[in-house]
């Protein structure tokens, strides 16, 4: 994508370096996954001519500074604004007035000369792209994809993963589904008598990563009856002020409204519903982006059997006592 951009002309950096930029960038943004909704978290790395980081910045929550707004403003704080040379950003600088002004003129306001970006922005509600304005305005435009390092491709698929959950939303008006499962040493989701869990300390950490990153948890009243989960984010700082959608499948009226009312003062806004497609529909209304399915191991079947979900990470305990296996699976089927 923006092959119609590229800058032929050698890049003055290394590509150690930008690879490198990338990576923090990335890592920006990841940290605030969850977060920026309705936006899409986006991360952004100021270089001078040297290759020296001036900042690293990400967008951080809707109606805030976006990503590279926020880098230069860091910049002027610290006196080296007059030094940006590079712009980093794993997503392509908007050139619209929303919430906040157009990062493409606030770049064309500093003496860079050279962006680089990872994904192009796929919102098809938003006309004439920065990338177009940036090359138009003399400056080198670049794409990880044409990045000549040994991480490119990895880099690539890391920033595509990042927004894949706004790529979704923004172009079907449906949420990113992701199905998290654990499993034994045998296969089965049942945790031994007396237990709640089989997992290791390091697998429970990324669950709850991923239910932070998570705009709504989908499950079944069978798990709310079984477990009377809290669905909570505990074993890692979450994200201030964020409230969760917690979407429950029970179409017999079965959840107890003791349940429901104990769920809304932990923070998470329960909401019920007869299948499947209406919760999606639903949530995808209610500006959820991503979907977290934790769920028993019916639910979980019933979604891995249709074309609904869209990555499934499958936490399984290993029978020698050695650190679990996380297997991470894309859905390629889906239509479209």
């Amino acid at each position: 994508m923006g092959a119609e951009y590229y800058d032929t002309a050698p890049s003055l950096l290394a590509p150690g370096v930008i690879a490198d930029a990338f990576a923090r960038a990335i890592s920006a943004a990841t940290d605030y996954a969850g977060a920026t909704s309705p936006n899409p978290p986006v991360g952004c790395v100021l270089l001078d001519a040297s290759g020296e980081i001036l900042a690293v910045e990400a967008h951080r929550k809707a109606g805030d500074l976006h990503a590279e707004a926020r880098a230069i403003a860091a910049c002027r704080v610290a006196g080296t604004i007059d030094r940006i040379h590079t712009v980093v950003v794993t997503l392509e600088p908007c050139n619209h007035h929303g919430r906040t002004p157009p990062c493409a003129e606030a770049i064309l306001a500093t003496p860079a000369r050279e962006v680089w970006i990872a994904e192009t922005d796929p919102n098809p509600r938003v006309e004439g792209g920065g990338a177009p304005r940036l090359a138009t305005a003399g400056l080198s435009v670049r794409y990880l994809t044409e990045l000549d390092h040994s991480n490119a491709a990895r880099l690539a698929g890391e920033a595509q993963r990042l927004i894949a959950p706004f790529v979704k939303w923004v172009t079907t008006g449906i949420p990113f589904i992701t199905v998290k499962q654990a499993l034994d040493e045998t296969g089965s989701m049942i945790p031994p008598a007396g237990h709640r869990t089989f997992t290791s300390e390091t697998s429970l950490t990324l669950a709850h990563r991923m239910r932070r990153r998570a705009d709504a948890i989908l499950t079944g009243s069978g798990t709310i009856l079984a477990d009377n989960p809290e669905f909570t984010v505990r074993r890692i700082p979450d994200h201030p002020g964020k409230s969760r959608i917690l979407a429950i499948l029970d179409r017999t009226g079965r959840v107890p409204v003791d349940y429901l009312t104990e769920a809304a003062q932990r923070g998470l806004r329960p909401m019920l519903f007869d299948d499947i497609g209406e919760a999606l529909t639903r949530l995808g209304s209610e500006g959820a982006h991503e979907v977290l399915v934790e769920a028993g191991p019916t639910l979980t079947d019933t979604i891995l059997a249709t074309d609904f979900w869209d990555e499934h990470v499958a936490i399984k305990k290993a029978g020698d006592g050695g650190p679990d296996h996380i297997t991470i699976s894309r859905n390629h089927t889906k239509k479209g």
